[in-house]
């Protein structure tokens, strides 16, 4: 039987519907989990239990009276502290903007909490969520669930902790170079990198299209569900797509893939892809071939070198000189990774124009474009390293298959489908590494058809099962961050 904490959200609003589960219930199983377990993964940087219990009221009362049934009503949702909520502190992990506050809901906040979602929490992020491990000196080190050596990933690696742990059913997440894929591939959980503009985000970045907000949770179709209520125009972002989603899942999911071509790419080119990796992506890609798709297996003449080149060009014309602006008051305060990432995008601006920017990513966009030609969708690896250290710093670069990168980021194969962004990306559970946490696969899909990666995913999660595994997590002895109640 799954453990309340770990229902999933689909499950749940069923349940409530029957009227045979009450929204308060589960707030008190995940805060009642929360208590016993966040101390020891430190995946939020605060708690709203008090706050949550009124609305988990308010929707147990909507159920009743089988009125005003809002698409997440009564579901809690952690969100990542980046996205902020209005009135409450929103500091992206930097020491100097501790007490700085939010003057507004984030256009995904607004949405959730409109459709009813609670949220309940807010989860860890490394500083201007700028790296793949989380830790800060604002918030300290999260960890890993299924072995605390290991990072969650990052940026959103608060989120896919708490998703993890059992401390929520869906999460909020952001991604620019991999900040959603990569948490969910170490944490075993399920994360959507939308195309471009189908979320919307908050200006001034934005427009910046490498940048884009989604969701995460422990299944396709939870990730689907919050999907369908983050998309839309928002008038907020001039960028944001009009129309929305409306996923839909089929009911059996290996019935789905059944006819399509998928192209399977192990290495993207030249990434030195663990051998623990490389298995479990080839055992997703047997499985689906089995279930009845033509898969089969290409190659891309990429490699780590002119990836990396081109995000950090990219980085040192936005994302860069914007972080800069945002910490000049107080550079001695930032994590050792946060001034090497300004660092090398300050090194790569001075190196490539512009436009030398701009046709790298529209030649990369091309080659990929040529490479699925004829497939419905493409897998690849996430990472290809299996695991980064919780406290990893990782400034003189990383080992990776037995080659020494320059740059742990080039250990990651997420970037590449942030210069295509507007192809729809969904991140899945593909095994366990050696070293004892998941990996996962990218399901990479032709600009805007989010369809395909969901029904592919889908797919994924029934030949490959995976939602009722969980890490052997104890009760922590040290206390959560920030206030925990057990509300009643």
């Amino acid at each position: 039987m799954t453990e309340l904490h770990y229902l999933d959200a689909t499950t749940a609003l069923r349940l409530f519907r029957a009227r045979e589960l009450s929204p308060v219930e589960l707030l008190e199983a995940v805060a009642a989990r929360t208590q016993a377990v966040n101390g020891g993964i430190n995946a939020l940087t605060e708690t709203l239990f008090e706050e949550a219990l009124p609305a988990a009221r308010q929707a147990a009362a909507s159920y009743a009276r089988g009125r005003d049934l809002t698409p997440l009503l009564g579901l809690p949702v952690a969100a990542k502290e980046k996205h902020g909520l209005k009135g409450r502190t929103l500091s992206q992990g930097l020491v100097a903007r501790k007490g700085d506050r939010a003057k507004a809901d984030h256009p995904v906040i607004d949405r959730i909490r409109r459709a009813g979602g609670i949220i309940h929490a807010r989860t860890t992020t490394p500083e201007y969520s700028c790296a793949t491990v989380t830790h800060s000196p604002l918030w300290g080190v999260t960890r890993n669930p299924w072995n605390p050596q290991y990072s969650p990933g990052g940026s959103s690696g608060g989120s896919g902790a708490a998703l993890a742990a059992g401390l929520a059913p869906l999460a909020t997440a952001s991604d620019i170079a991999g900040s959603t894929r990569l948490p969910a591939s170490f944490t075993g959980t399920v994360g959507y990198k939308a195309p471009y503009g189908r979320i919307p985000g908050l200006p001034p970045l934005s427009a910046d299209h490498y940048r884009g907000d989604g969701p995460m949770a422990r299944t396709v179709a939870d990730t689907a569900l919050l999907a369908n209520v983050m998309a839309g125009r928002h008038a907020a972002d001039h960028t944001s797509l009009g129309g929305g989603l409306a996923l839909a899942l089929p009911p059996t999911g290996a019935d789905s893939v059944a006819g399509l071509r998928i192209a399977l790419c192990v290495r993207l080119g030249n990434y030195p892809v663990a051998a623990d990796v490389e298995a479990n992506t080839r055992a997703v890609a047997s499985a689906l071939a089995a279930a009845g798709a033509v898969v089969e297996e290409i190659e891309l003449p990429w490699t780590v070198e002119h990836i990396s080149r081109t995000i950090f060009t990219h980085f040192g014309y936005l994302l860069g000189p914007a972080m800069e602006d945002d910490t000049a008051d107080a550079p001695e305060l930032l994590a050792a990774y946060t001034r090497r990432f300004m660092a090398d995008a300050q090194k790569a601006a001075g190196e490539n124009r512009f436009i030398d920017g701009v046709r790298a990513e529209t030649r990369i966009q091309a080659e990929l474009a040529a490479a699925m030609a004829g497939f419905d969708a493409l897998i690849c690896p996430a990472s290809a390293v299996a695991a980064l250290d919780a406290d990893g710093m990782y400034l003189d670069g990383i080992d990776a298959g037995g080659v020494r990168l320059g740059h742990y980021w080039q250990a990651h194969m997420t970037a590449p489908f942030n210069i295509a962004n507007r192809c729809p990306v969904l991140a899945v559970p593909s095994g366990m590494a050696e070293c004892g946490i998941p990996t996962g696969v990218q399901i990479v899909g032709h600009p805007f058809d989010d369809a395909t990666v969901f029904a592919v995913g889908a797919a994924v999660e029934t030949v490959r099962p995976w939602a009722d595994r969980r890490p052997d997590l104890v009760a922590s002895a040290g206390p959560p961050r920030g206030r925990v109640a057990i509300v009643g």
